[in-house]
């Protein structure tokens, strides 16, 4: 919206500062930072005052959670209205890759909100049914994906980029279509199963976001990818300040989701947020990089996978309890030296991401 401040400038004064991609994402991380501080407690104050028990604690779940009964859940509205509010504000509302974003955020949103509300009400863990929530996801995803076919210029359509052999593209015809949906609802599902500890989700979030916004503006710009000798895509320089939004509201959640959590981020925000990685790793042509960025993710949902096909197969476990996380609960590990490993890790499969961008 403050783009259009643009229209004021002489090309030589302060409106002329809106031009810029990179001062417009600085602006969506202070405001959305901002926004997440002003209205954290008072969001708090209002789910603790709605909700009464909180999230229930599974029953199987490790000991240590049975401590954190009371704790209300859907603190991930706080990340989607501080992310939201500021994409609208600070970037240009005439991209087709923002809208496409926001339309992707705020649906999985909705189901996670759903899914939470019927938690809360119930008060147990089963929330919306499971081929419900995976249906309506299929549907937005399919959405998201035709969108993002339109979106791509001419060569780039139905293609799959690869990472490191720079000049080859997969064409993947009508299959593009299934292989988006897996990315988008594999995404959002696979932060969804992330999201078990305080803070584990969060910051891996954040870490996915940041490498993948860096990578957006790379290939939004023909110096850039002329340099890199990566795939050229209009339009999505725009999405480092989608990304930088949900890094400034993600930190202000944090602030009150660290150990012990004040509220959880619930599915209103794990299946928001990881739908928009899926997302936003499509519509850059970086699918491939998601994996392994958001690396952690994947090992999390491997690990339900893995576990639940072995125990129908054999009846017996590959993990003491998945997903990963609380395997090594249950091999005694604190919680915060659990959350930080895993942040360490995140840290470095980002910095792999980002390498893939000049190797080759």
């Amino acid at each position: 919206m403050l783009y259009w401040l643009t229209a004021l400038s002489d090309g030589g004064d302060f409106f002329n500062l809106f031009r810029y991609i990179t001062f417009r994402a600085g602006g969506a991380f202070i405001t959305s930072l901002i926004f997440a501080f002003i209205f954290g407690k008072p969001l708090i104050n209002l789910l603790r005052r709605k909700q009464g028990k909180g999230q229930p604690i599974r029953d199987d779940g490790p000991e240590g959670h049975f401590a954190k009964a009371g704790t209300p859940t859907m603190g991930g509205a706080l990340i989607l209205g501080a992310l939201i509010f500021s994409t609208l504000l600070w970037a240009r509302l005439d991209n087709g890759f923002v809208w496409l974003l926001l339309f992707v955020t705020i649906s999985f949103g909705a189901i996670g909100f759903a899914d939470d509300y019927a938690k809360v009400s119930k008060q147990n863990t089963a929330g919306v049914p499971g081929k419900v929530r995976l249906g309506l996801g299929f549907i937005i995803a399919i959405i998201a994906a035709v969108a993002a076919l339109y979106l791509h210029p001419v060569e780039l359509q139905n293609k799959l980029a690869l990472p490191i052999f720079k000049d080859t593209l997969v064409n993947l015809g009508f299959l593009f279509i299934p292989f988006a949906l897996i990315v988008i609802v594999g995404a959002a599902n696979a932060v969804n199963l992330t999201d078990g500890l305080d803070g584990l989700a969060i910051m891996p979030v954040m870490i996915s976001a940041g490498t993948l916004g860096v990578i957006a503006y790379a290939v939004g710009r023909v110096d850039f990818t002329e340099y890199l000798d990566v795939h050229y895509v209009p339009g999505t320089g725009e999405i480092l300040i989608f990304t930088m939004g949900l890094i400034g509201g993600g930190l202000g959640f944090l602030w009150y989701n660290a150990p012990p959590a004040a509220v959880f981020m619930g599915d209103t925000g794990s299946l928001a947020l990881g739908g928009a990685l899926g997302a936003i790793a499509v519509a850059t042509k970086h699918e491939i990089v998601l994996a392994i960025v958001g690396g952690v993710f994947v090992v999390e949902a491997l690990s339900v996978i893995i576990q639940v096909l072995y125990y129908k197969r054999t009846g017996k476990r590959v993990f003491l309890m998945a997903p990963i996380h609380h395997h090594y609960e249950k091999k005694g590990w604190a919680e915060p030296q659990i959350v930080i490993r895993f942040w360490i890790v995140s840290l470095i499969l980002a910095m792999i991401g980002l390498a893939t961008l000049k190797v080759r």
